[in-house]
């Protein structure tokens, strides 16, 4: 069998005509992300008096504390530590919504019975604010490297097998590719480093494309990063399979990879981000609830 060539992310190189083994969402890449900077965070409190909204918000100014000292010391593998905002008033929520902002990654988590979980990261890296649909009290602010509703529905909302049929006719390099997608993917433990083959470099016809794409089918999760391009992070339907592509800034494709692993670097808060975001927190609270 023909051994898939797997390997440690690499830089994009250029290409006349990238591929995209995985279809590309246009409304996934254009959807507005109109995220506040740190410093936006930081100004926008500053148009109501301070002694006010800490009167009238005392919840919420306990809240974002309680979540700062959660950041000081939150690592990268340990349990997520998570705040529910249920019990608060709209005007606190507000607040609090308005302090950490939209940072630059966001997304859905399509869960049983038609629900979605949205989920976006906020200008402080690690802070995340989750929202539950057809639940409007089942919303929280969570602290970790990704939301645990994340991790979760990749394992359990997913196939731990991949079934491979027949290849269709014109079919090139798409059996020996899968083969070997299957068995680094029932192999991976969480204390394995993660695999990723580049399509980029791996010769794929269409029918190739197509059938690899109807084989590990769609996941529960699909989530996009902004900076100074796009990163598309979508779950396949099998379980420790992902796929990760990256786009310039004038959102062409320029690396289309399979990751198998846990949730793909590129969707994670780093581990230096946690103690630099609750510093940032505590200076917002200090300057103008304090």
């Amino acid at each position: 069998m023909k051994q898939v060539s797997w390997s440690r992310p690499i830089a994009p190189r250029k290409c006349e005509q990238p591929m995209s083994v995985f279809p590309i969402a246009a409304e996934s890449l254009d959807s507005a992300h109109s995220g506040l900077t740190a410093a936006g965070a930081l100004a926008r409190p500053a148009s109501v008096n301070g002694i006010e909204l800490a009167r009238n918000c005392p919840s919420a100014i306990a809240l974002l504390s309680s979540v700062a000292a959660a950041a000081a010391g939150q690592k990268s593998d340990v349990p997520t530590q998570l705040f529910r905002l249920g019990n608060l008033s709209d005007l606190e929520r507000k607040l609090i919504a308005d302090v950490l902002g939209e940072g630059e990654l966001a997304g859905v988590v399509a869960l049983p019975g038609g629900r979605v979980a949205q989920i976006q990261e906020s200008v402080l890296a690690g802070i995340w604010r989750v929202r539950i649909e057809t639940d409007a009290a089942h919303e929280y602010v969570e602290v970790g490297a990704i939301p645990e509703i994340v991790r979760r529905a990749a394992t359990d909302l997913t196939s731990s097998d991949l079934m491979i049929g027949a290849a269709p006719d014109g079919a090139m390099n798409v059996l020996p590719v899968l083969a070997e997608i299957r068995e680094r993917a029932l192999a991976w433990r969480p204390d394995m480093r993660s695999q990723i083959i580049n399509f980029t470099l791996l010769p794929m016809s269409p029918v190739d494309q197509a059938f690899l794409q109807q084989s590990v089918g769609n996941g529960p999760i699909q989530l996009s990063s902004r900076g100074y391009g796009t990163c598309r992070v979508l779950a396949t339907g099998i379980r420790n399979v992902w796929s990760v592509q990256f786009f310039n800034a004038m959102d062409t494709i320029i690396l289309d990879t399979l990751e198998v692993g846990g949730v793909p670097t590129a969707a994670l808060a780093a581990e230096e981000d946690f103690w630099d975001s609750a510093e940032r927190l505590q200076e917002i609270i200090k300057a103008y609830f304090e």
